[in-house]
């Protein structure tokens, strides 16, 4: 099978895109993407971005916008890593709604990584420009350099513009400091996603945010999380769920009868462009969005609102 899939590995990089993109490109893609996931080796990453997929962002903002002034919003950030998503997040929905209280909980099952983004400091230079190689560097700015750089294929920075940069974050010198009203609010705690205890502890959350690590479980064992996150989200609430095999997600959705969100399907679904070049030859891969599935409409949504409780 090993065989098999090393030599479909090789038809695919030859084929021209138009024909990567026909209905019998596609189909092909998916069949070598299921050999690749059959195959690989998964394992969690800590790599990350700032506004990280735009789209997303803007329907957070659009739920956020839905609640009455002065209310209070709960999100659950699940697999935080290094807080780049959950600033984001908080800065996006802030500055439209700085009369929400806005309650955030910040997971991640490393210690390390967890104390890396309660603190809130990244270094701003290139990948191969760390201050760890000047060794009269302080040991905090190896520290920040280190942990802003772990598993980046891309700096952490890249998908924002100076303007938007300086709106989240103090610049002193070659490090970013989160800016103090963004802090605010948030509880960093360390967990496990899968831990059936942790809806007790977090109790029910207007929004449950659980993208980009379901995909480096086995698919079993991401199902069964899955349905565990499900349980954290109050009736009526949101729950995103991108960076999973589709087939997990579609599964578990219809299962429970979760509602898609259409509004910005399309562009959720293409947003984050590091994991849709993944396809199909990485199996964190997103495959392309495409219509001719029958359930194209719940297949490629990446949120939901779950209308009971899981």
């Amino acid at each position: 099978m090993r065989f098999y899939s090393n030599q479909a590995m090789r038809v695919w990089k030859y084929l021209p895109d138009p024909v990567r993109r026909t209905s019998v490109g596609y189909a092909f893609g998916r069949h070598l993407h299921r050999l690749v996931c059959q195959n690989a080796d998964r394992k969690q990453y800590v790599a990350t971005f700032f506004l990280r997929n735009r789209p997303e962002l803007e329907l957070m903002r659009s739920l956020a916008d839905a609640k009455p002034n002065g209310s209070t919003l709960k999100i659950t950030v699940l697999a935080c890593s290094k807080g780049a998503e959950v600033y984001s997040a908080l800065w996006t929905i802030r500055q439209a709604r700085p009369d929400l209280n806005v309650i955030t909980q910040a997971i991640d099952i490393s210690d390390e990584i967890l104390a890396f983004a309660e603190r809130g400091v990244y270094f701003r230079g290139a990948l191969d420009a760390g201050t760890a190689k000047d060794q009269n560097a302080a040991p905090s700015a190896e520290y920040v350099t280190r942990n802003t750089h772990l598993d980046q294929g891309a700096p952490i920075f890249e998908r924002m513009t100076p303007e938007e940069l300086e709106a989240i974050c103090d610049i002193e010198g070659d490090e970013a400091r989160i800016k103090p009203w963004l802090r605010e609010g948030i509880t960093w705690r360390n967990g496990d996603a899968g831990d059936p205890k942790l809806v007790d502890v977090l109790g029910p959350q207007d929004i449950v945010v659980a993208n980009r690590f379901l995909c480096h479980m086995k698919p079993a064992d991401a199902e069964k999380c899955l349905r565990n996150i499900a349980r954290m989200v109050r009736p009526g609430g949101f729950i995103f769920v991108s960076g999973i095999d589709l087939d997990v997600r579609t599964k578990v959705a219809q299962s429970l009868n979760w509602k898609p969100v259409t509004k910005l399907m399309r562009e959720i679904h293409n947003g984050d462009s590091s994991i849709r070049m993944g396809w199909p030859l990485e199996y964190w891969g997103l495959e392309p969005y495409h219509s001719g599935n029958s359930d194209h409409g719940i297949r490629y949504a990446s949120v939901f609102q779950v209308e009971q409780a899981s």
